[in-house]
């Protein structure tokens, strides 16, 4: 648990009180981790600004696929899972497909779920998750090879960066992790194992 202290629902003014409304709108209560970076509101518009100029490019589906592989590099439960429920919220992909994409998009590519470039795409970003430093030329020519432009790598790129930023931020900082009530026991397993 964080020991971080958060602002009470009742307490919440300004950036704080609108992030907060943001998510008892889509959500139906404030997240713990809304909560947590909500402590430095500004931060959370400028992380959210980011992430709506990298979507605008890349396109919902791809950046949330980017981000479910790009989650998993981290081990991140918590993105693992609220963002697999956006997928869900989304319809982006039923619960079947999702689970199959969760526990080994290279299988979900062979099974037909996935397109061949977003397997490469999921593996750049999962990369990028891992073992960034070790990446070279060739891991983006596997993308352009793909079809990818160099705009969409970059923005590829960005998106698990961005994510990588957000799931490091939560981990260290303990913050709890939020279990969506809609996601399947078998869901739930594929996104963390051992949850």
């Amino acid at each position: 648990m964080t020991i971080i202290r958060t602002t009470p629902d009742g307490e919440a003014e300004g950036l704080v009180a609108e992030l907060y409304h943001d998510d008892v709108r889509s959500l139906g209560h404030v997240a713990t981790h809304t909560r947590v970076m909500a402590v430095n509101p500004e931060a959370v518009v400028a992380f959210e600004g980011l992430v709506r100029a990298v979507v605008a490019q890349l396109g919902l589906r791809r950046y949330e696929l980017v981000t479910l592989a790009a989650a998993k590099g981290t081990g991140s439960a918590h993105c693992r899972l609220a963002h697999g429920s956006r997928v869900l919220s989304l319809g982006l992909a039923t619960e079947a497909e999702l689970e199959v994409v969760a526990r080994d998009h290279r299988e979900a590519g062979r099974v037909g779920i996935l397109s061949p470039a977003e397997v490469a795409m999921m593996t750049f970003a999962e990369t990028v998750s891992t073992h960034p430093a070790a990446m070279t030329e060739a891991d983006s020519t596997a993308l352009r090879e793909h079809g990818f432009s160099d705009r969409e790598i970059v923005d590829i790129t960005l998106a698990a960066a961005v994510r990588n930023y957000y799931s490091t931020a939560l981990q260290a900082l303990a913050v709890d992790v939020d279990v969506p009530e809609q996601l399947s026991p078998g869901l739930r397993a594929a996104l963390v194992p051992g949850l």
